[in-house]
């Protein structure tokens, strides 16, 4: 048995705004950093490396840079992470979608073994 049309343009509606908001964050936080980099450095260029290989990895890595200068690379860094955060937070609305308002089995199944696969890649890997 499938949601009424109207729920369904809901969710619609509801993912579109998970990833217009995560991608329009990280948008800003990013445009920030270089605008910050710009002012204290006379440079836009943020030149570093990703550290680690997983998200809390980097997540932690945050919390390691100190000093104003290294404040716009910190800042640029939390833009990455939404962005990264973003299509992971969808895949779990979309879980809790299908097995509360639809009541859809198979693509409660489907879609947990993409947000399986995305919470290797993103927090164990």
């Amino acid at each position: 048995m499938s949601a009424p049309r109207d729920v369904v343009g809901l969710m619609d509606t509801l993912i579109g705004w998970i990833l217009l908001a995560g991608v329009s964050i990280s948008v800003v936080l990013l445009s920030l950093a270089l605008v910050w980099q710009w002012v204290v450095t006379g440079s836009p260029a943020l030149t570093f490396a990703l550290p680690g290989t997983s998200l809390v990895s980097f997540l932690l890595s945050l919390g390691a840079v100190t000093g104003a200068a290294s404040a716009p690379q910190a800042l640029a860094d939390l833009g990455l992470a939404v962005l990264m955060l973003t299509p992971y937070v969808r895949v779990l609305a979309s879980v809790v979608f299908f097995a509360f308002v639809e009541h859809d089995w198979k693509y409660v199944a489907f879609t947990s073994f993409v947000g399986a696969v995305l919470t290797y890649s993103l927090f164990l890997r």
